[in-house]
């Protein structure tokens, strides 16, 4: 028999599903643009191509315009939320996208999306083709059949899931699919306002089908069903024949799609490429269209390119929009490459070639400057050559010998250019370099300025890789280091293995094109008013990082074996109770194992909803909930906890000790939160546990040097709160603070209206969830959920809040306001957080950036708090030619290796610059603590 696999793609849900599934980390073009919805749906659909190899394919859409069904029940879908703007602009793209698939797109009008595949599926079907339901929503389960099966995508790391009728059938407890409509008409879904009957949820529903067979059947039978229940079948009996009407998926609708028109043929690769080429797609691109692809293959607009918007416009759909001026205010030209432009690179291979460039470099103000390397580890790599711009388009590239006395001899003739304090310095992730030279004994001196940084402040949410910049600002296309050294690998190459003339043009393009990138960047960071902080603070913070990175701390491997033994030990008798307690043994890693375990063998009450692939959940939150009733599932938190201690640090610190100094050295990111707070990684030391006792033991392994040695720990005390009461002017908080008050015993004081020797264990605890939930906007809904309160109860606490802090609502209004009217908000220092959705029409999204409003100047003012204070106490120990060293920052926490002879000066020190760093009008506290372990110290 003929192969015919028809792949019916349900738009609107996939798309959805792609936006919100990128919603905390969403993809943004360098013109701002979330393309998160198209690339999520495209990648959708390439991997079923590519996994699936369909015959015949099709893709429908709902119409814009009123369905039969919402003609004839005005309330039908009637509390829909308006679509997401970023979906809408969306929309028009993957449509084109589709096209250029050469795949139909199917719609009609007066029915819905499900209608148009309910009535293909069926017919095909009976033409003998095996039919795939591409979509993630339940009700299409009432279609399946021997020949129509839905196909829910990949999703959150779990592979496809196909339902036929056996699947069907034990997901919903029914004898035969059309039973879930039954099900659904009783149970209502809130999203199509479709009412249902009340007090019948998906569990009643099922059980009342199992047993009647049909809606209809129940409510003939409603005086023999016991209860409320039964009173609301017979009242709302006319309600659920409707809304069984509602969600019944017409398989008759008046739609005709020959065999031919699905048939898959070869995609139209130019209109894919310009469209891949406007949404910055180089990954996919690459994917659909070959190895050759680049963003900057044609010099064309895509068919779908608009002029950016200006500040405060209307939109096409008539809407108000706040946006800043994009970084680039015209088209560029594409298609630039190493091939067609224009270039003098220069390999430097001769003692008068170097005499040339040396007295050359020592003419300038400002030098481009980059290193190659045979390795990523900044701290244990040796340098492959230096390369140098200070002119655009020409470059010069210095290879270094692999002997280390060589190298260290040829290095120590550029040291006076490099220690030359008149001239500015720039690179790309330029703190890389300095640290690599470091190795050297070579001091990078005088202005430091990175590309990678002045983007980041410009457009704190896009990508900076200079690839990333180079593409999308010069329409250039750098040489990619694979074709140099192969793909990641056992086989990659070293940079030692390629050839002079590949790593003279690779090297020195990179130097070139960093030059470019900050003659294109350094206007914008004026024009955006963040030339204070980039100059004052985020530059001159490198070279503080750079010096906590080649410190590095003191780890007692000891210590941490025999932690992990006693972890273990302490697992396995956790395992034991567990399993005695569960009755059976079982994979404690498997969340499907352990959600059977729970849920269907012990019967524990399951009320949240399921997983994409209709498992039980078991992540922390859901467990949380039921930790206090059930010792099993507390058990099972423990294990937890020890089992990813024990991985993700306990085990896995001495790995990442460098085998030249003994010590560890974590690498400090700048530009990875938008707020503006410093990340680290190999490892990630912020999130090194501090509220557990067992998370807190594995700060007993970051020792002090020796015994000349001690820890300083240097942490704000509230410093988010204080913020808050300065930035608001907040009379009675700033007064709380000024009078020492424990401020949530205070805040308690004045929500409940009691005195402050009065507050109560739990009042004051619910003040401290109030006062931070502040911050982050927190709902009623939410304080209720966190405090274990009515919400009436939680939204008193809110609006006494309010009135004892008038200051603080009226902050977070004007905060609003300037959002909206600004598409960004401020820190204190001048921070940007840009904010596309705060005029968004949808209520999800629009309700997520005007959180972000509220917090995120909070958020970032600490973090410019810590970094000038930083910058203020390395400069002073320097200064003082102290022995004592800055090695951690972790959140609102600074550490030191301090000098015993040393500590009172350098306490002194650390106190006054940090409580100093900038003036507020609340007094600001660092509380300091010294021991011989990070953990004494705190």
């Amino acid at each position: 028999m003929e192969d015919k696999r028809l792949f019916l793609l349900d738009a609107f849900a996939l798309i959805y599903r792609s936006y919100f599934a990128f919603a905390k980390t969403p993809i943004v073009n360098s013109k701002g643009m979330n393309t998160s919805a198209i690339f999520g749906f495209t990648n959708t659909l390439v991997d079923l191509m590519d996994k699936e190899k369909p015959t015949h394919l099709a893709v429908v859409f709902d119409m814009a315009g009123p369905t039969d069904r919402a003609v004839e029940f005005e309330f039908y879908k009637a509390n829909r939320e308006a679509m997401p703007e970023d979906i809408r602009s969306a929309i028009p793209y993957i449509k084109e996208i589709i096209r250029g698939f050469h795949i139909p797109i199917l719609e009609l009008e007066g029915y819905e999306a499900d209608d148009v595949i309910g009535t293909i599926a069926k017919k095909k079907a009976r033409e003998d083709h095996v039919v795939y339901m591409v979509t993630p929503d339940k009700d299409f389960c009432q279609l399946v059949e021997e020949n129509i099966k839905i196909y829910k995508p990949a999703r959150l790391g779990n592979s496809f899931e196909i339902l036929g009728v056996k699947e069907v059938l034990e997901k919903w407890e029914v004898e035969h699919p059309l039973q879930v409509i039954d099900i659904l008409g009783m149970w209502g879904d809130a999203v199509d306002n479709i009412p249902g009957i009340p007090s019948v949820g998906e569990k009643t529903a099922k059980k009342l089908i199992k047993e009647y067979g049909s809606m209809e059947n129940v409510i003939a039978n409603a005086a023999h069903i016991k209860g409320k229940l039964g009173e609301n079948i017979a009242t709302h009996a006319q309600q659920g024949i409707i809304s069984k009407k509602l969600a019944t998926i017409i398989i008759d609708s008046p739609i005709d799609v020959s065999d031919e028109d699905l048939l898959i043929t070869p995609c139209d690769k130019e209109k894919l490429g310009a469209l891949f080429t406007e949404l910055e797609f180089r990954t996919l691109g690459r994917r659909v269209l070959g190895e050759s692809y680049s963003v900057n293959q044609g010099n064309e607009s895509a068919p779908l390119a608009k002029k950016q918007k200006s500040t405060n416009q209307i939109d096409m759909f008539g809407e108000s929009v706040s946006e800043v001026e994009p970084l680039l205010h015209e088209e560029i030209k594409k298609g630039n490459t190493i091939e067609n432009v224009a270039h003098t690179y220069v390999t430097v291979d001769t003692d008068e070639k170097i005499n040339t460039l040396l007295d050359a470099l020592h003419q300038q103000k400002l030098v481009c400057f980059d290193s190659e390397t045979t390795g990523l580890d900044a701290n244990n790599t040796e340098i492959v050559g230096l390369s140098f711009s200070y002119k655009t388009h020409e470059a010069y590239y210095v290879p270094i010998s692999a002997d280390p006395t060589e190298a260290k001899l040829l290095l120590q003739r550029f040291q006076p250019f490099f220690a030359n304090e008149s001239i500015a310095k720039i690179g790309q992730n330029i703190k890389y370099d300095i640290l690599v030279l470091k190795q050297y004994g070579i001091e990078v001196k005088g202005e430091i300025i990175d590309t990678m940084i002045m983007h980041y402040l410009l457009e704190p949410d896009l990508r900076h890789g200079m690839n990333y910049l180079a593409e999308n600002y010069l329409g250039y296309s750098p040489v990619s280091i694979e074709s140099l050294i192969g793909k990641k690998g056992k086989n990659q190459l070293s940079m030692r293995d390629v050839s002079l003339e590949k790593i003279t043009a690779y090297a020195a393009e990179d130097a070139d094109i960093t030059l470019q990138l900050y003659d294109f960047l350094a206007p914008k960071i004026a024009e955006r008013e963040v030339d204070k902080l980039c100059y004052e603070l985020e530059l001159p913070l490198i070279p503080v990082l750079a010096d906590m990175e080649q410190e590095g701390v003191n780890i007692d491997v000891g210590f941490l074996q025999n932690y992990s033994v006693d972890i273990a030990k302490e697992i396995e008798t956790l395992k034991t109770t567990i399993f005695t307690l569960a009755g059976v043994e079982f994979n404690m890693d498997s969340p499907k194992q352990l959600g059977d375990v729970l849920f269907i063998k012990l019967a524990i009450p399951y009320t949240d909803k399921k997983t994409a692939t209709g498992q039980f959940s078991t992540n922390e939150e859901t467990l949380s909930k039921l930790a206090k009733e059930y010792e099993i599932i507390d058990h099972i938190l423990d294990y937890r906890e020890l089992a990813k201690l024990k991985s993700t640090y306990v085990d896995a610190i001495p790995a990442l000790i460098n085998p030249k100094t003994h010590r560890l050295h974590t690498t400090f990111n700048q530009t990875i939160a938008a707020t503006g707070r410093l990340s680290s990684m190999n490892p990630n030391l912020q999130n090194i546990p501090i509220k557990t006792d067992r998370g807190k033991e594995i700060r007993k392994a970051f020792v002090a040097k020796n015994d000349d040695y001690s820890i300083i720990s240097a942490d704000y005390s509230q410093i988010e709160l204080r913020i808050v009461a300065a930035m608001s002017q907040e009379k009675n908080m700033l007064e709380d603070f000024k009078n020492g008050l424990d401020i949530h015993t205070a805040t308690a004081a004045k929500v409940y209206g009691i005195p402050l020797h009065e507050v109560s264990k739990t009042q004051r605890s619910n003040a401290k969830m109030v006062n931070f939930g502040i911050i982050y906007a927190i709902s009623a809904f939410g304080l209720s959920q966190r405090l274990g309160i009515p919400r009436k109860e939680a939204a008193t606490l809110i609006d006494n809040y309010f009135i004892q802090y008038p200051g603080i609502k009226n902050y977070m209004s004007e905060t609003l306001d300037f959002a909206r009217s600004h598409g960004y908000v401020k820190t204190i220092l001048g921070r940007r957080r840009y904010l596309k959705d705060i005029n968004s029409a949808n209520h999800t999204v629009r309700s997520a950036a005007e959180r972000e409003a509220i917090n995120a100047p909070i958020q970032g003012s600490a973090a410019d708090l810590i970094k000038v204070a930083m910058l203020q106490i390395h400069d002073e120990l320097k200064k003082r030619n102290l022995k004592t060293t800055m090695t951690l920052q972790v959140h609102d926490e600074l550490v030191f290796d301090a000098y015993n002879p040393e500590i009172e000066e350098v306490k002194t020190i650390i106190i006054d610059k940090m409580q100093n760093a900038i003036a507020m009008a609340v007094p600001i506290i660092a509380e300091v603590g010294i021991g011989k372990n990070w953990l004494e110290a705190h």
